[in-house]
């Protein structure tokens, strides 16, 4: 996921020269509010050139209209996903996703119909992220600039998506360009909320997003430790091993010679299932007796306990 989308509009020949090297993770090239009605075909033809070499998104207008039209029409092919402003239903998704087709989209909430309709809208196929249009939507609301006053709309954008099985939503723009710490008190309080990444207006507001969006040490071995259990399936455990704590752990070696088949000293119990093979550190200490795990006994004699003999002793 990326930790910020800078925009640039798609008629200023100047800044598309120079937004690829400000060092954001993503680009977005912007043929909505930022161009003016009469430049609209110049940015067209810009975005287009630019996008042969640079892979970008693009910001086309609303859904359903001509110059949305015109815009997928001249980018849809070259964008590397299109982002639709002020949606408020999923059919404004499925026109837009007809007209590119595989590309992955970017879904702004502009609106309280937008709002209400998130979950919809985020169900439709294509749709990657939820985004928070927070100018236009602060306007739709009546509602001050503050983030307690959009708590609940960002609050539902990020159960939307979640629900929808859909990546988390991207943060709205923030139009002070002096306010180093409105901006970071911003980013900080979307991200506790779930969102990950936010839109940026000017490269100078980079450093700050990357810094509160980057995971620390903690939570990238965290994760790390996550994946290497997932992906370490060898050390699944069967229900009786789980009755008695232990795991097995079954590393590769030749079969015996004749049977096609693992000698008994390839299976080695594993306390905890802790498995080498993935990087997880083996526990090796000695629990208390009353957590105490268990191993299994082989019997005396097939189906015949020797006497004293359980079939699961303490080690």
């Amino acid at each position: 996921m990326d930790r910020s989308y800078l925009f640039a509009p798609g008629h200023n020949e100047k800044l598309l020269s120079k937004v690829f090297d400000a060092g954001a993770d993503a680009v977005m090239l912007d043929l909505e509010d930022a161009v003016p009605l009469d430049h609209k075909d110049t940015a067209r033809r810009l975005v287009a050139e630019v996008l042969v070499d640079h892979p970008a998104w693009v910001r086309v207008n609303a859904a359903g209209t001509d110059l949305c039209a015109a815009d997928l029409e001249a980018v849809g092919a070259v964008a590397h996903g299109i982002r639709i402003p002020k949606t408020e239903s999923p059919d404004d998704v499925r026109w837009v996703a007809e007209r590119a087709p595989g590309k992955p989209i970017i879904r702004a909430i502009e609106s309280a119909r937008g709002v209400l309709a998130a979950y919809d809208i985020a169900r439709v196929p294509g749709v990657r992220h939820l985004a928070m249009g927070g100018v236009d939507l602060q306007r739709d609301l009546s509602a001050g600039n503050g983030n307690l006053q959009t708590l609940y709309v960002r609050s539902q954008l990020v159960v939307a998506s979640r629900a929808a099985g859909i990546e988390r939503p991207i943060d709205s723009v923030y139009p002070q360009l002096d306010d180093e710490t409105g901006l970071r008190e911003q980013a900080q309080f979307a991200l506790s909320l779930g969102f990950f990444g936010k839109s940026a207006i000017h490269p100078r507001q980079l450093t700050v997003l990357h810094e509160v969006f980057t995971p620390n040490d903690e939570e990238i071995a965290w994760a790390q430790e996550v994946v290497a259990a997932f992906v370490c399936r060898r050390c699944r455990p069967t229900i009786a091993e789980r009755r008695v704590r232990r795991r097995t752990c079954r590393r590769p070696s030749q079969t015996s010679p004749g049977t096609g088949r693992k000698p008994p000293q390839a299976t080695k119990l594993m306390r905890w299932g802790r498995h080498n093979r993935c990087g997880l550190t083996t526990v090796s200490a000695e629990v208390p007796r009353p957590f105490q795990p268990f191993e299994l006994r082989r019997r005396s004699s097939p189906g015949v306990l020797a006497p004293g003999e359980h079939q699961f002793s303490p080690r």
